[in-house]
């Protein structure tokens, strides 16, 4: 009987799509996906989107915020998104804080940022240290929370986070074999990589040509460098300070961090660029699976706990 060799492996088949969604821009790849795996991908951001949104006043947060210190029962996946942010707060000593909502509009993000540009009303408010999350109670379980009466929260970041992390579970559970979910710059890879990895290009001010290699968990980028408005002639940007509730004037400004999950990475890099120095960002990363990209106000950049095993 002759031998026959074994088949080459065949490339994986690559699908994607794109469309905006909670005031970003979302990219989505998966590998050998079943035709409904990225409709219900998209699917699935709408619906987070609907119960995240800070500017819809139906949505789940909106609820939350206008509760003024009574419970309410929302959707397991909010209830988690408020649970996760406080264990972040908690994490980081306060240097992320979800509770700096008053702070931000105060400072002119009062309605989605591309109607910013066309708004520019008043003076920013004076700036207050944001409340904390001491007083934020969360039953994941039941879906019960409650916020303390002056306390507003903005999930921001770590809801665009968390959404990469539960769209690309989702996709490997519809039969993806892996996937990659960009949501606004905060990125989750799960499930198989393609041959190499997936590589990913860094959005960082003054860095040009950096790019990654992820085979698993996520990526996010913060930095003053992003949203950035001008009010009553002021210029403004999201990045809060909880300590000030001003917009950060802190020397580091933009970072890149990866970690095992997305919202953590979103969290990390709120800390690491509020640390104000770099060996104080470097404290921030002491898990085995964080490594970083800093940038200082002179351009230049640093590399955080190992972040060269991710480099192309």
């Amino acid at each position: 009987m002759p031998l026959t060799a074994p088949p080459a492996p065949s490339e994986p088949a690559l699908a994607e799509t794109g469309f905006a969604a909670m005031g970003s821009q979302v990219h989505i790849l998966a590998l050998d996906a079943p035709a409904h795996a990225l409709p219900n991908a998209r699917a699935a951001v709408g619906a987070l989107e609907r119960r995240w949104s800070r500017f819809r006043p139906d949505s789940d947060v909106s609820r939350i915020n206008a509760a003024d210190g009574q419970p309410v029962t929302v959707s397991t996946t909010t209830a988690t998104l408020i649970a996760l942010a406080v264990r972040g707060w908690a994490a980081t000593g306060g240097a992320y804080d979800p509770t700096v909502l008053d702070a931000v509009i105060g400072a002119g993000y009062d309605r989605s940022f591309e109607l910013i540009a066309t708004h520019d009303a008043g003076p920013n408010a004076a700036a207050r240290p944001a409340p904390g999350c001491g007083g934020i109670a969360v039953d994941v379980d039941t879906g019960l929370v409650r916020l303390p009466a002056s306390v507003h929260i903005d999930p921001g970041g770590i809801g665009k986070g968390l959404a990469a992390d539960l769209v690309a579970t989702r996709l490997v559970a519809d039969g993806a074999r892996g996937t990659l979910v960009n949501i606004g710059g905060d990125l989750r890879v799960a499930g198989a990589a393609p041959p190499g990895g997936w590589r990913i290009d860094v959005d960082l001010p003054a860095v040009a040509d950096t790019g990654l290699v992820l085979r698993s968990g996520g990526v996010a980028t913060s930095g003053t460098h992003r949203r950035r408005w001008v009010r009553d002639g002021q210029r403004s940007h999201h990045l809060i300070d909880p300590r000030t509730g001003a917009p950060s004037a802190s020397p580091l400004v933009a970072a890149t961090v990866v970690a095992g999950t997305a919202w953590r990475a979103e969290v990390l890099t709120k800390a690491v660029v509020l640390a104000g120095t770099v060996t104080a960002a470097a404290r921030v990363l002491t898990a085995a699976d964080t490594a970083g990209l800093l940038v200082d106000a002179d351009g230049r950049t640093h590399e955080l706990a190992g972040l060269g095993r991710f480099r192309l």
